[in-house]
């Protein structure tokens, strides 16, 4: 799992970058002059959105190794999102305006991330999205005590902006406050429901021991400096005093904020629908989280015909430890039997750590290429654990100077059955989302802003693709575990069905916590809590199958139309060497990958 995508809004068909062949320019017609001059005035124009984007977000200068803004945050004044919204319609237009036919290979794809990052802000806007900057599971005072992580300050003045930062926050809570004021007199708030836990979400940042406060401890535990005891000591003081004069103050105010105002003017139903614009915002939510033009309806009927398919496996799986009773009774069998489960958090801990040392040494038979940035393991902060799922990724920053990290929930073991922990890691992981982001992140061809592209559909459609490759990398000889990757695969075919029930169809929470009940083996407590976050994130859980779905019908075409020369290390390579992108690109880049193994071999033949 990972955050939210930059999408585009419009309905139209892709432009003629996916529809001309990447390795052609304009069936050769236009001369490398001409290429010259498109690619310069397109990296021109990818020069300027990089330098408004790292000057607008100063967090996303720290993620990348920018060293502009690191003393403040974003201003998130309406004055201040007003202003970047027009400056982008203004990117916009310059960028429409530029001839993709006459662009070199890589540089179209540059131009289509572009396309599509800038379209999907303005969509954002058009939305009023930063009307909603918080739901369940998300939002700046969510984010804000991952700050030392993300800084990890190695110099002085590394700590004093970090410092600066600290005291910045109290600006930074009252913007977000006018926001969702905002929110409240437009009508988008999210619904009462998946925001009863909000309130001490916040409260447990307002601590009257500030050595307990993760802002001091996460901050000494992620530092990489060398200061003297002594320097250590003053900077200790100085960020006591921070937090003692802005951070706990505005964490106060904003928990009076939402127990006073926001909580009791959240909405009752729970579906996007019901929101002003809900309808058209969540068919635009559709095409931005799946990245092609498909119907609530098709969505919704694949997702239950993929069950009926998964569950047939099940069944067989079932007669094969030979279980005596239903499928039903099996699925509580898992969900109940203490055996399935950890009994403590060290336990989960190392049994996913041993798996991802197994999938680490397989993986040079499924990839010619892999990724230099590392990844590790740790558990998810206890302050977010009860409402977050089962685990997310934390992507590397693209500078390489921080790995990547696979966050596993040790909240509940009853809730986190050991037999689903193989795709679990899989999937988190490698050959999932570390391998995929880490590889894009070392991408040097790509410009830096399309290096940071986020398309949900690819990202977490590779992801679920993984699991599946875990067979071919001797995962999965456990029938239980086999199982798992099942009811892991049910779990995300179960999205396609509740997300647009809910959504589109004017499904109740109850009716969709029924129907993950029904179609998966997932514990009580995380089918409400995946439910809760499908509530809050329309359209999102759409994005895994519809990927998977993509990548494996695109590779099984390529291993029909290339029989015995299909290499799979090869196409895995293709696949990932343009880091994350919309789908019909992919499909058409494996398609000229295709056509070139074809040539080769026929050259080879002669």
């Amino acid at each position: 799992m990972l955050t939210f995508p930059r999408y585009h809004s419009t309905q139209r068909i892709l432009c003629l970058v996916l529809l001309l062949p990447i390795s052609t320019v304009a069936l050769g017609q236009e001369t490398p002059s001409k290429q010259i001059t498109a690619d310069q005035e397109l990296t021109e124009l990818l020069d300027q959105v990089w330098d408004f984007e790292l000057e607008s977000s100063p967090l996303l200068a720290t993620n990348v190794g920018d060293a502009r803004g690191q003393d403040r945050l974003a201003d998130d004044s309406p004055e201040a999102i007003e202003k970047r919204a027009n400056r982008r319609s203004e990117f916009l237009a310059k960028l429409i305006a530029v001839r993709v036919e006459d662009l070199s290979e890589v540089k179209r794809i540059d131009h289509e991330l572009l396309r599509q990052r800038l379209e999907g802000q303005l969509a954002d806007f058009r939305f009023n999205t930063h009307l909603m900057p918080i739901n369940n599971r998300g939002g700046f005072h969510i984010r804000f005590p991952e700050l030392p992580r993300v800084m990890a300050p190695r110099s002085e003045q590394d700590f004093t902006n970090y410092i600066a930062r600290l005291r910045d926050f109290d600006r930074y809570t009252d913007q977000q406050i006018d926001l969702l004021r905002g929110g409240i007199k437009a009508g988008l708030v999210q619904p009462a429901i998946i925001m009863r836990d909000s309130l001490s979400q916040v409260e447990s940042h307002i601590v009257d021991d500030l050595s307990k406060s993760l802002f001091l401890t996460n901050i000494a535990a992620e530092s990489k400096s060398n200061l003297e005891r002594e320097r250590w000591k003053q900077i200790r003081d100085q960020i006591e005093d921070a937090l003692r004069l802005s951070v706990v103050p505005a964490y106060q105010r904003f928990a009076d904020f939402l127990r006073t105002e926001y909580l009791p003017a959240c909405r009752g139903p729970v579906g996007a629908s019901a929101m002003p614009m809900g309808r058209e915002f969540y068919l635009d939510r559709i095409q931005r989280f799946t990245t092609i033009k498909i119907s609530p309806e098709e969505l919704h009927q694949t997702g239950v015909s993929e069950n009926a398919r998964i569950r047939a496996e099940m069944e067989l799986i079932k007669q094969k430890v030979d279980f005596q009773g239903t499928l039903d009774d099996f699925l509580e069998h898992l969900r109940t039997d203490p055996k399935f489960y950890a009994k403590s958090a060290e336990e989960l801990m190392q049994t996913a750590a041993l798996i991802l040392k197994r999938a680490d040494g397989r993986l040079p038979e499924l990839f010619g290429h892999l990724p230099r940035i590392p990844y590790g393991l740790r558990e998810i902060p206890a302050y977010v654990a009860p409402q977050t799922t089962a685990a997310y990724y934390w992507p590397p920053a693209t500078d390489g100077t921080r790995g990547g990290v696979y966050y596993l929930n040790t909240y509940n073991l009853s809730s986190r059955p050991l037999y689903q922990l193989e795709a679990l890691s899989l999937h988190e992981a490698v050959p999932g989302h570390h391998l995929q982001l880490a590889i894009q992140a070392e991408l040097e061809d790509l410009h830096p802003i399309s290096r940071e592209s986020n398309f949900t559909a690819f990202i977490e459609g590779w992801a679920l693709y993984s699991e599946r490759l875990g067979k071919d990398i001797g995962f999965y000889k456990d029938p239980y575990q086999d199982f798992g990757r099942l009811s892991m695969e049910a779990w995300r075919a179960s999205r396609l069905v509740v997300d647009t029930g809910l959504h589109w169809m004017g499904w109740s929470r109850q009716k969709a916590i029924a129907y993950m009940t029904a179609n998966t083996a997932l514990s009580p407590h995380n089918i409400v809590a995946e439910v809760d976050r499908y509530i809050g994130w329309p359209g999102q859980a759409l994005a895994y199958k519809t990927g998977e779905l993509a990548i494996s019908r695109i590779r099984r075409q390529a291993e029909k139309t290339l029989g015995e020369e299909f290499d799979l290390r090869s196409f895995h390579d293709r696949v990932l060497e343009a880091g994350s992108i919309p789908l019909p690109m992919l499909e058409q880049r494996i398609r000229q990958w295709v056509d070139e193994q074809r040539k080769a071999e026929e050259s080879e033949s002669e």
